[in-house]
C-alpha cells in the first residue's frame, strides 16, 4: 500500500511528500488496522489573508474494510497542519482498534436465538426469511422490527436503537469524523434534545436541532382534552 499525496489548487513539493512518508508510518498504521486499503493525503491552501494562521489545510483519509477514518487540521504552514492531522488520525485509529478489541470474545447469537433475546424481533424460518401469517382476507402479513406489513409494503433494511449519552457539538463532530459518515445523530448536552450534525460543502458542517412543540405535547396529553364522543 502506498500513500497518495495530492494538492487541491496548490502544488505539493517533493520535500513535503517525503515528510508525509516519514510522519505517517505505514507499519504503525497497519498494526492498528491490518485491513487498510488506501491512505490519501490532500493539501489545500486558503488564499484569504485574514486566515493566514489557518491558510494551509491537510486532510488524511484512511480507507479499510471497516469504516472510513478521516483526520484534518489547518495551520500556518502545511507541515504543522500535517503534524496536527497525523495526531488526530493516530488517536482515532487507536480508539477504533480498542473498540474492535473489546468486542472480541463476545458470542454472537444464532438466528434461532434472536427471538429469545431481542423482544419484538421477527421470527425467521429455515431459509432465513421472515415468517408470513395469513390474515382472514388472504393478504399475507409479515413483521419486520416493530412494524406489521401487509402485502408488498415498505421494507426496512435495518432498524437500530442506541443508548445515547448527551454530548457537545464538538464531540458529535469528532464522532462523525471517526465513523466516516456524512451525518451523526446525538443528544445535545445543553438542550437535552435530539440534534444532527452533517457534512456540507468542502469542510463546512451543518447542525439541525429539534425542539419539542409544547402545543403538540399538550394536544397529545390525555389530561389536555380527553376523547371525543360520537
Amino acid at each position: 500500500m502506498d500513500i497518495v499525496v495530492k494538492g487541491r489548487k496548490t502544488e505539493v513539493p517533493e520535500r513535503f511528500r517525503k515528510h508525509v512518508a516519514e510522519k505517517l508510518k505505514l507499519e504503525k498504521i497497519q498494526r492498528l488496522d491490518a485491513k487498510v486499503i488506501s491512505l490519501d493525503v490532500e493539501v489545500s491552501k486558503e488564499p484569504n489573508p485574514r486566515q493566514a494562521d489557518r491558510s494551509d489545510r491537510v486532510e488524511i483519509t484512511l480507507r479499510s474494510r471497516g469504516p472510513v477514518i478521516r483526520a484534518e487540521a489547518a495551520a500556518s504552514d502545511p507541515y504543522a497542519a500535517l503534524d496536527l492531522a497525523a495526531e488526530k488520525l493516530d488517536a482515532r485509529l487507536r480508539k477504533q482498534h480498542d473498540k474492535r478489541f473489546s468486542r472480541r470474545g463476545a458470542r454472537r447469537l444464532t438466528a434461532a436465538e434472536v427471538p429469545d433475546h431481542v423482544p419484538g424481533a421477527a421470527t425467521l424460518n429455515g431459509n432465513g426469511h421472515t415468517f408470513q401469517d395469513e390474515e382472514p382476507d388472504g393478504v399475507p402479513t409479515k413483521k419486520i422490527g416493530s412494524l406489521e406489513i401487509k402485502g408488498e409494503g415498505p421494507l426496512i433494511v435495518r432498524e437500530k436503537t442506541h443508548v445515547a449519552s448527551p454530548m457537545t457539538l464538538d464531540q458529535a463532530l469528532y464522532e462523525m469524523e471517526l465513523v466516516g459518515h456524512d451525518f451523526y445523530l446525538f443528544v445535545d448536552s445543553e438542550t437535552k434534545e435530539p440534534s444532527v450534525v452533517y457534512r456540507r460543502h468542502a469542510y463546512d458542517y451543518g447542525v439541525i436541532h429539534l425542539n419539542t412543540d409544547p402545543m403538540v405535547t399538550q394536544a397529545q396529553s390525555p389530561a389536555a382534552g380527553g376523547t371525543l364522543g360520537g
